[in-house]
C-alpha cells in the first residue's frame, strides 16, 4: 500500500493551489480529483483573482494545474473519487473504487455542490429548462426568455452571461440583490435584465421542456410567468460527508469548522475553501487557507513522529 505525507481530497483551484506548496516543501502528496479543476472551470469570467484583470475559470484553473504538475516528483494527481476515509492510529486510509492508500495528513478541499431549489418540477425538468450553470447552457437560449433564481454575486454573474444570449433575463430574488458593487452596477445598466425582489418560485411547469413558473407574487399582472429556461443560483452545499465520518466537526450548515491555521478538531486533518465555515468564500481565500494548511502539515511532520 502506497504511503504519503499528504492526501489532498479535491482537485479544484484550492486543492491544486495547495499542492503547489506540497511540491515546494517536498511533501510526498497525492491529489484526488473527482472533477479536475473543480466548479470554477464553469465560471465565465473571473475578475477578482490578483494578477489577472479578467480571465476565464477554465484558463485560471488550467494555469494552476500546470503549475502543480511542475512538482511531479512529489505531487501525484489522479482523477478518481474518494469513496471512504478511515482513521487509524496515526495515519488515514483513503479508499477509491479500485485503490487504497495511506496518508499521514489529509487536506479536505472537497468544495461544494449546487444547492437545489426543491420546488415542484425541478427534478422533472432538469436539463430540460432547469439548469445550474450558465456557462454550460446559456448558448441554448439565444433570443429566448430566461430567469435566474438568486441574488448573490454568483447569481449576478449568471444573469450577465445569460444576457449575452437571451432576449430577456429575469432575476427572482427572495430578499434583495447582494452582488459586488461592480456587478450590481452592470446588472442595473443592462436593459435585458429585470430584477424582481421579494419573490420566490413556487412551481416549475412545462411539457417536454420548461414553459413557465408559478411565483409567490404577481409579475406583469399574473403569478404564472412564461419563460424558456430557469437557472438556479442559490448557493452551495458543502461536500463534508467524508470528513464527518472520521469525527471532524461541522456547523449547522454542514461546513467543516477550521481555525485560523486551517486545522480541524482531528489531528492531521485540515480543510480549505468552500467546504469550510469561513464566511468569505472566494478562490483566492480558499487557496490561502490551503497554503496555511500545507505549512501546518510541514511543521507537524517536522515536530511529530507520525506512524503508519
Amino acid at each position: 500500500m502506497k504511503k504519503y505525507d499528504v492526501a489532498v481530497i479535491g482537485g479544484g483551484i484550492v486543492g491544486l493551489g495547495s499542492s503547489v506548496y506540497c511540491g515546494r516543501l517536498n511533501l510526498k502528496t497525492i491529489v484526488f480529483a473527482r472533477e479536475l479543476r473543480g466548479t470554477l472551470v464553469k465560471t465565465h469570467v473571473v475578475e477578482n483573482y490578483p494578477g489577472f484583470k479578467s480571465i476565464s475559470g477554465f484558463d485560471l484553473t488550467g494555469k494552476v494545474l500546470e503549475h502543480a504538475k511542475q512538482y511531479k516528483d512529489d505531487v501525484e494527481i489522479i482523477q478518481k473519487e474518494v469513496t471512504e476515509v478511515k482513521k487509524g492510529r496515526g495515519c488515514f486510509k483513503i479508499i477509491t473504487s479500485d485503490s487504497e492508500i495511506t496518508a499521514k495528513n489529509i487536506l479536505f478541499a472537497s468544495g461544494s455542490k449546487w444547492r437545489k431549489l426543491n420546488a415542484p418540477g425541478e427534478g422533472t425538468f432538469m436539463n430540460k429548462g432547469v439548469h445550474y450553470c450558465a456557462l454550460c447552457d446559456a448558448p441554448f437560449y439565444k433570443n429566448k426568455t430566461v430567469a435566474v433564481v438568486g441574488g448573490s454575486d454568483a447569481a449576478a454573474k449568471e444573469a450577465l452571461l445569460l444576457s449575452k444570449y437571451a432576449k430577456k433575463v429575469y432575476m427572482f430574488i427572495r430578499s434583495h440583490l447582494k452582488a459586488e458593487p461592480i456587478n450590481a452596477e452592470k446588472i442595473k445598466e443592462n436593459s435585458k435584465i429585470e430584477i424582481i425582489e421579494g419573490i420566490e418560485v413556487e412551481e416549475i411547469k412545462g411539457e417536454k421542456k420548461v414553459k413557465s413558473v408559478t411565483l409567490t407574487k404577481k409579475v406583469k399582472g399574473k403569478k404564472e410567468l412564461d419563460i424558456d429556461g430557469l437557472f438556479i443560483a442559490i448557493g452551495h452545499v458543502p461536500n463534508s460527508k467524508l470528513a464527518k465520518n472520521i469525527g471532524v466537526k461541522v456547523n449547522k450548515k454542514e461546513e467543516i469548522i477550521i481555525d485560523k491555521e486551517s486545522k480541524t478538531n482531528v489531528p492531521g486533518v485540515y480543510a480549505a475553501g468552500d467546504v469550510t465555515d469561513t464566511k468569505f468564500k472566494q478562490a483566492i481565500t480558499g487557496v490561502g487557507e490551503g497554503v496555511k494548511a500545507i505549512y501546518g502539515i510541514y511543521n507537524r511532520l517536522g515536530k511529530e513522529e507520525v506512524e503508519c
